[in-house]
């Protein structure tokens, strides 16, 4: 391995880790913020239903890597009149659920108030993590920069198309976590895990010990538990959005998270480089 993630390891990375080396496989459900009325009752059933990081997309007009299920739900909140300050206020009105926020979101949105007050109103409103999927590693420095002194964590994405220098480059760049895009295209369901997801967790496990997550695509409990071969826990987004848009509650939400947390809870083989 090329990095020592230890160092500098903030909130995020600490809280997945020590889940991790627990022998828990990690779950990070997400939701589009400001949704429906009342929308961080899904993050409070997330929580209680064994969620070990929650993510919470920042809505945008223009979501070039999100399928159509993440997009209506993007159209939806705005519609609503979410935004960035609103949801940022709605999570800073919550308790603490014990396990780190990680707010998704395009650049554009960073660039609005720029990264320094940007990251700051993060911090204020109790995120701790940031995943931002069209900033390119080579392009970060300015976000990284910004987001070190406010103790946020930016988790860059890795494809399988990532060439194994670049690869090493957005491990070493990251903090909380990897995100390990399983396949080249959008978020969305699928029948079955990508069959590029197993090498690419493999390659981004050879380069760093920081927690891998495997995205895009996953939605059913036999696709967690396959993915859980590989990788150290999912990242679970259309197929909860599919659920909140056709109209499913906190209390559904969390049924089907309970789901996934048996699966990986069931799965008998850890990940291995």
């Amino acid at each position: 391995m090329t990095d020592n993630p230890t160092l500098a390891a903030g909130a995020v990375e600490r809280h997945l880790r020590a889940r991790r080396d627990a022998g828990r496989g990690l779950l990070m459900p997400y939701v589009t913020g400001g949704i429906t009325p009342g929308w961080t009752g899904y993050l409070r059933a997330f929580a209680a239903a064994g969620a070990d990081a929650i993510e919470v997309g920042l809505p945008f007009s223009d979501p070039t890597l999100d399928g159509v299920t993440i997009q209506r739900a993007s159209e939806a909140a705005l519609a609503r009149g979410a935004s960035t300050r609103r949801v940022l206020a709605d999570l800073a009105a919550l308790p603490d659920l014990g396990v780190p926020l990680v707010v998704s979101t395009y650049y554009n949105l960073v660039l609005h108030d720029g990264p320094e007050a940007f990251c700051a109103a993060l911090r204020r409103a109790g995120v701790r993590g940031l995943i931002v999927p069209d900033l390119p590693v080579h392009e970060a420095g300015e976000l990284t920069d910004a987001a070190g002194p406010a103790g946020i964590e930016p988790a860059l994405l890795a494809s399988p198309a990532t060439p194994q220098p670049r690869l090493a480059e957005i491990a070493r760049r990251s903090r909380g976590f990897v995100y390990a895009v399983s396949l080249m295209g959008t978020t969305g369901e699928r029948a079955g895990l990508a069959g590029s997801a197993a090498e690419l967790a493999r390659r981004v496990r050879s380069v760093t010990d920081r927690p891998v997550l495997l995205g895009f695509g996953i939605s059913t409990p036999d696709q967690a538990r396959e993915a859980r071969r590989h990788a150290d826990g999912v990242v679970v987004g259309a197929a909860v959005m599919r659920r909140v848009l056709d109209g499913a509650g906190p209390d559904d939400l969390g049924a089907f998270l309970a789901t996934l947390r048996q699966a990986l809870d069931a799965s008998p083989d850890p990940p291995t480089t």
